[in-house]
């Protein structure tokens, strides 16, 4: 089955623009609701699916954008950049971390937080376009504030901050030190004879 005629329109915009696309910019041109441009695109995501396309639509926040498979990045990143590619350290990931559950934060609270200077991790993380200023904090110096990018969200797999895992809950003990209050253990495996371990026979007693 072919694509509709407002599916063509949403594919060669997609297509055409090469980056993010509004769903309030799809609107403008179609007339179409907001609801009507998602069920239109979820269908579509669902025809590239059911074909095993090469391509996807993939949404990030209020936008979509065509890209390819990420399946399928290993064939097609050679033919279109030989540098090697960024290398994130640690610390750099803590940043980011801590950016993407805090929007809006400034350097200082960063640092406030990982206690150590954040300024070349911020830095790097600016340079590979994870994060971007966010404008400035209402208060004394008037710091700047950060948010992870879009760019941050693909690369994460994840269409809104919305997506990101819940942190644990923690409090604070008599010695200021974190407890975490909500472990999760992992279930222990059965043996291949199909009985639990001792641990969960007990826990069962």
């Amino acid at each position: 089955m072919g694509l509709s005629k407002e599916e063509s329109i949403i594919e060669a915009m997609l297509f055409s623009a090469g980056r993010e696309v509004g769903v309030k910019e799809i609107m403008n041109v179609l007339e179409l609701s907001a609801e009507d441009i998602d069920k239109i695109i979820l269908k579509m995501k669902a025809e590239y699916e059911a074909r095993n396309s090469g391509i996807e639509i993939i949404k990030v926040n209020d936008s979509y954008q065509l890209c390819t498979r990420k399946e399928l990045y290993e064939y097609i990143y050679p033919l279109f950049d030989n540098r090697a590619k960024p290398n994130i350290s640690n610390a750099a990931l803590e940043t980011l971390s801590i950016i993407a559950y805090n929007p809006n934060i400034t350097r200082s609270q960063i640092e406030a937080i990982r206690g150590v200077n954040a300024d070349g991790t911020v830095y790097k993380l600016l340079e590979f376009d994870l994060i971007e200023e966010a404008g400035k904090l209402d208060a004394p110096g008037r710091p700047t504030m950060y948010r992870v990018t879009n760019k941050f969200m693909k690369m994460f797999g994840i269409s809104s901050l919305e997506e990101l895992p819940e942190l644990p809950r923690y409090k604070l003990d008599e010695n200021e030190q974190i407890v975490i209050d909500d472990v999760i253990e992992a279930p222990m495996p059965e043996r291949e004879d199909g009985k639990f371990n001792v641990r969960e026979k007990k826990e069962e007693n």
